[in-house]
């Protein structure tokens, strides 16, 4: 049997719903977009969600729009893929990372008010596999810490303290104490990524929690602005009787999501339910046939809060660096493609660059060195998750 670490969940319908796009006239940036942001808005329970080409655009406008740039800290943990990073590095800001707690996915929040200093203005948490992180703690500490918060713009000034921009590129549909990803941290950025619980083969987007200190109609603009190379007038605006001439406000970007990709992400969205039931069926599954004292299975659904379910993380505790890839090795030859989520950014190249060392960082190493991740789409078979279940129990007992 051969599986794949992952297939794109794509029915007729999506086909169907980029097909009538097709044939509409209309396949850029247009009333598809528009329809999509309402609906994800509705979803996500905020007043405005602005549909862009990825969460790493998502992200870089955030920064943006608050105006943080050289001279500012951004704060993130080492453990997540490079673009809650980067990002940081695109506006001329320093990034500062946090280690991760013993034994987890998020960062130890007893380090995050001592890494907080006068140049701090944004926090980005990562909900690793569509796990939300500890939102009241964060906003706690950075209660806590509201005096070192030295504003530089209005936006920024709103909060009165950092700013918590969540990097939920795996989270969406996930909640936290019942609250939806979206209208808990101060802004918060979705990827719909082919690999995505919810995709539009590339995409993103950013929405922010409802605060009345906030002009939403006034950011909403700006973001669009800015993801459109500043022209003050939409192609939509434009297709109005003699309403051809635009400006350029702003020297800015081209992040605008297609049309087409918001017919597949509409489709996407009207099918979510059943996709996230599917995800909890299938990594309940894995715990209750995986999940023992060498080999942790990561809880996804809590009294806390309910996962997306992204990610299916295993540890094993009883491997190291070398013996688990070696696990991996094992379950390719027996047809099961796995991966590693994630190797810390300060073991990557660009990061030892800047600065940036795996020796200060051992949480992260450790979490690391133990972990796999096992396939997981909804187009998954029972019997080929049965069969990676029983690869999974063969390989790990040949690596020991």
């Amino acid at each position: 049997m051969k599986i794949p670490f992952f297939r794109p969940d794509i029915t007729e319908a999506e086909v169907d719903a980029v097909s009538e796009t097709l044939r509409s006239g209309w396949i850029t940036t247009g009333p598809k977009t528009v329809q999509f942001e309402k609906e994800l808005a509705q979803y996500c329970g905020t007043d405005t969600f602005v549909c862009l080409n990825s969460a790493t655009a998502a992200m870089e406008c955030c920064l943006r729009l608050l105006g943080v740039g050289p001279g500012d800290e951004v704060i993130t943990t080492p453990y997540t893929y490079t673009s809650s990073a980067s990002v940081i590095v695109h506006v001329g800001a320093t990034p500062v990372m946090v280690d991760t707690a013993e034994g987890s996915l998020e960062m130890n929040y007893d380090l995050l008010a001592d890494a907080i200093t006068e140049r701090t203005k944004v926090v980005i948490p990562v909900d690793i596999a569509g796990i939300m992180c500890d939102y009241d703690r964060i906003f706690s500490i950075l209660e806590s810490c509201k005096d070192k918060f030295h504003p530089t713009n209005d936006l920024q000034a709103s909060f009165g303290r950092v700013i918590v921009m969540a990097d939920s590129a795996h989270a969406m549909g996930a909640t936290y104490h019942g609250i939806p990803a979206g209208s808990v941290a101060d802004f918060t950025s979705f990827s719909f990524h082919a690999v995505k619980n919810l995709t539009t083969a590339e995409g993103g987007g950013l929405t922010w929690r409802k605060n009345d200190n906030i002009d939403n109609d006034k950011l909403y603009h700006r973001a669009q602005l800015m993801s459109l190379h500043g022209q003050d007038k939409s192609a939509l605006a434009k297709t109005k009787l003699g309403s051809w001439e635009y400006d350029i406000v702003d020297t800015a970007y081209k992040w605008n999501m297609t049309d087409i990709q918001a017919a597949i992400g509409i489709t996407q969205l009207h099918r979510y339910p059943s996709m996230l039931a599917r995800r909890k069926q299938m990594l309940e599954t894995y715990r209750s046939n995986l999940d023992d004292d060498d080999v942790k299975v990561t809880l996804h659904y809590t009294d806390e809060g309910s996962s997306s379910g992204h990610l299916a993380i295993v540890r094993l505790l009883d491997l190291g660096e070398s013996a688990r890839n070696e696990f991996i090795v094992k379950m390719a030859e027996r047809g099961v493609a796995c991966n590693v989520h994630y190797k810390p950014l300060p073991m990557m190249t660009a990061y030892q660059k800047l600065g940036f060392s795996i020796m200060d960082y051992p949480h992260a190493y450790e979490y690391y060195s133990h972990e796999v991740t096992l396939p997981l789409f909804t187009l998954l078979t029972d019997e080929e998750l049965d069969y990676i279940i029983d690869s999974f129990k063969k390989s790990h007992e040949e690596c020991k």
